[in-house]
């Protein structure tokens, strides 16, 4: 038995169907009581190593950051899924952990996954919790660290460190991964960065340009040089990116699948982001708009 372990369970707080964010009143349940000054949260899903908490929690002493995003790879290689869901997953996921880190780093835009953050409790306090914010169903992670950044916006740090690696599992299912993704793009609407925004919109934007190029080409054979010029520079530039990124999690031998994924890569971002706006899904055994 551990003294300094206490487990709270949400129905001795909550009311059933009384919020719309059970996982950001967990949170602000359990901070409230917490006795540390940093909080550190992930998934239940998430496996940690030994050093987690102690690279973490070195990593906030030496730096001063009020708010830590810290690395996440789907699978963690001590299972490794051969189906092509999984695969795909892991490759997406893996980019988007290397562009979390860069744009952090950078200082460019903040991005971070609620399955590996650190953050001071007297921050939470000063930002005011999840206050304006838990109305949305996710977004504890992003939506959180951007309200901390406008009050430290030197403060907040990305770490970069094997020791501090969190490993989760893909979805089971494609409509359990497009449920995921729908309901990750279902909260950029609420953020308050331009530039997230502005890169979000590019993104999405020159996907639906290559699917409709691609479309256009059917009938119009010039338009398959789009194509092909629109498909070779996303590749190049992306896996230029995504080689060191792949070398840091020890996931090289997957840019194998990057050509064979990339189709089905621009399909789900147009899917997705257009269903994360106007569209609802599904989480946790409930239909969330």
């Amino acid at each position: 038995r551990h003294e300094n372990i206490r487990i709270i369970s949400m129905a001795d707080f909550t009311a059933a169907n009384s919020i719309n964010s059970y996982k950001k009143a967990g949170l602000e349940k359990a901070i409230s009581v917490a006795r540390g000054s940093l909080i550190v949260t992930t998934d239940a899903d998430c496996i940690a190593g030994k050093k987690w908490l102690e690279t973490i929690a070195t990593f906030h002493l030496e730096n001063d950051f009020v708010f830590i995003a810290a690395p996440v790879v789907i699978d963690g290689g001590s299972k490794v899924n051969h189906d092509f869901l999984s695969i795909f997953q892991a490759l997406d996921f893996m980019t988007m952990q290397g562009i979390t880190g860069a744009s952090v780093a950078k200082k460019f835009h903040n991005m971070c996954n609620g399955a590996n953050l650190a953050y001071t409790k007297q921050a939470f306090d000063i930002a005011g919790g999840f206050k304006g914010i838990d109305n949305i169903a996710s977004g504890d992670d992003m939506l959180l660290m951007q309200k901390i950044q406008k009050l430290y916006p030197q403060k907040i740090g990305f770490l970069k460190s094997k020791d501090a690696i969190v490993f989760t599992q893909p979805a089971v299912s494609l409509l359990d991964f497009m449920n995921q993704r729908i309901r990750w793009a279902s909260k950029s609407g609420s953020y308050k960065d331009p530039k997230i925004t502005s890169v979000l919109f590019l993104v999405y934007l020159f996907n639906a340009w290559i699917l409709m190029s691609m479309i256009l080409s059917i009938f119009f054979i010039h338009f398959f040089q789009v194509v092909l010029l629109l498909f070779a520079g996303k590749i190049l530039v992306e896996l230029f990116f995504l080689y060191p990124v792949s070398n840091f999690f020890g996931k090289r031998q997957l840019l194998w699948w990057f050509i064979p994924a990339e189709p089905f890569h621009i399909l789900y971002i147009i899917l997705a982001g257009w269903l994360g706006r106007f569209g609802s899904y599904k989480w946790k055994g409930r239909r969330v708009k």
